[in-house]
């Protein structure tokens, strides 16, 4: 394991958990928009609510194979970003006939956002990104320690 690789693991979480944290910013800046997308027949849908999927970074057959061939507990290179999904949860009909968006029966089709779930998600992604930085940092004085041995 390299001096720099801990530092590298932690910055590439730092840089995923602030892109779940924009997303989860855009959901629930979004979550009564009712005029987001236009479908395919040519009318608006709501927002639809966006999710982050997270996968481990390899470097590729190389990396499996030095994997195994140095050590069966290897670790790992660190976390990115596969894709941002959008979630396919059926959007909440709420009765209000004089939205401009109601439709024949006066409902109104609103985001399938939960303004609640968000802030769990969020709360849970700033705890994830303050570990990271608490162990970047870690790792920071421990090779500035090790600096100070050689004076």
């Amino acid at each position: 394991m390299g001096v720099f690789q801990s530092m590298n693991i932690s910055s590439s979480a730092l840089t995923a958990q602030r892109l779940r944290m924009d997303t989860i910013s855009s959901n629930i800046a979004n979550a009564d928009t009712t005029r987001a997308t236009i479908n395919e027949n040519g009318e608006y849908e709501p927002y639809r609510r966006k999710m982050v999927v997270f996968e481990s970074k390899d470097q590729g057959f190389a990396s499996y194979l030095s994997r195994v061939s140095k050590e069966a507990s290897s670790p790992g290179e660190g976390v990115r970003v596969r894709e941002i999904t959008e979630d396919e949860e059926p959007f909440q009909l709420v009765y209000n006939p004089n939205h401009p968006d109601a439709n024949e029966e006066g409902y109104v089709q609103l985001p399938n956002v939960d303004p609640l779930k968000e802030m769990v998600d969020l709360m849970s992604a700033t705890r994830s990104y303050e570990a990271n930085v608490t162990s970047f940092n870690a790792t920071k004085n421990m090779l500035l320690k090790a600096l100070e041995i050689g004076k």
